[in-house]
């Protein structure tokens, strides 16, 4: 272990991180509320710094921590560090995405069923006095052709969940093959296009992901009627989408991100956009928890100190 065996955990974590850390051997202090400007006076006093996603890990940050070793990152997307200049300095970046994998398998699950079975809209209306069996007949799983875009730790975990349904499960994957089973069946990508009744999005966030799935590319979908994002908001375009839903192509959306999470901030374009969205009862948002759970709070940090352990 380095000599400098100080770690500086800038987000809210689970209590168990502090303890963890110490018992391999850091020393941790955890401040939770500081600001960017005080990371930035204190980071070089640290070799490790442990976030989630308040904090851009920048080139300004990379400079100012001339001692660092590596950046954890509490979760699984890595979009707001900078890894060329990470990687260019040496330093280890470490996440945790196996640590709240089942989380968002479970989530994404539940928003499908919730959009096929109509959950949120009968509870609703059942709760104002109203009862309309016929208007909230559902539709069942079984027999349709659901589409997971990235087969990683996300999705590999929503295929598991799905496998006991009975419905068909076709995977994607642009840099993984091999791993089709007889539950799932790994496909090329057109063939994927041209077979998804429900498409699950599981990928980062990247260059080459922005806005990947735009109006181009959702054409692309001739049987599409549900989109499920339990990813990142950047990669799917929602002025597209609601084009899709405008046009009675799409029977339903999942949305756990949004292009844009911090509501009061949105600007025009994106404040209309955010209203049809929420005022389309074929829509349903949550607040970016799909991977945050009680379980996985305390599950990410196991799996961080364990990669911590390892350098």
């Amino acid at each position: 272990m380095s000599k400098n065996n100080r770690v500086l955990i800038v987000d809210q974590m689970h209590e168990s991180i502090v303890p963890m850390l110490e018992e391999i051997g850091y020393n941790v202090e955890y401040k939770p509320s500081i600001s960017r400007s005080e990371i930035l006076r204190l980071a070089e006093n640290y070799s490790g710094l442990i976030v989630r996603s308040k904090t851009t890990i920048d080139k300004e940050l990379i400079d100012a921590a001339r001692q660092l070793k590596f950046v954890a990152r509490a979760g699984a997307g890595i979009d707001k560090l900078d890894a060329e200049c990470l990687e260019s300095r040496n330093i280890q970046i470490l996440n945790a995405p196996e640590g709240n994998r089942d989380a968002v398998g479970e989530h994404t699950l539940a928003l499908l069923l919730n959009l096929l079975h109509r959950l949120t809209i009968s509870n609703e209306e059942v709760k104002k006095g109203i009862w309309q069996r016929e208007e909230n007949r559902g539709i069942e799983l079984k027999g349709k052709v659901v589409g997971i875009y990235g087969f990683g730790n996300t999705g590999s975990s929503f295929g598991k969940k799905l496998s006991g349904l009975e419905c068909e499960i076709l995977a994607y994957d642009k840099y993984k093959a091999g791993f089709g089973s007889t539950l799932i069946r790994e496909t090329t990508e057109e063939e994927f296009r041209q077979n998804v009744e429900i498409l699950s999005l599981h990928i980062p966030l990247t260059d080459e992901t922005k806005a990947l799935f735009s109006k181009g590319e959702l054409d692309r979908y001739p049987k599409l009627k549900i989109i499920l994002n339990t990813s990142r908001g950047g990669i799917l375009v929602l002025k597209d989408v609601i084009e899709l839903l405008e046009g009675d192509k799409l029977m339903g959306l999942g949305l756990d991100v949004l292009e844009n999470e911090k509501l009061d901030q949105l600007n025009y374009a994106e404040r209309t956009i955010f209203e049809k969205l929420s005022t389309d009862e074929r829509v349903i948002l949550t607040p970016h928890i799909a991977g945050w759970t009680h379980e996985s709070y305390k599950r990410i940090n196991q799996v961080l100190v364990e990669k911590i352990r390892t350098l």
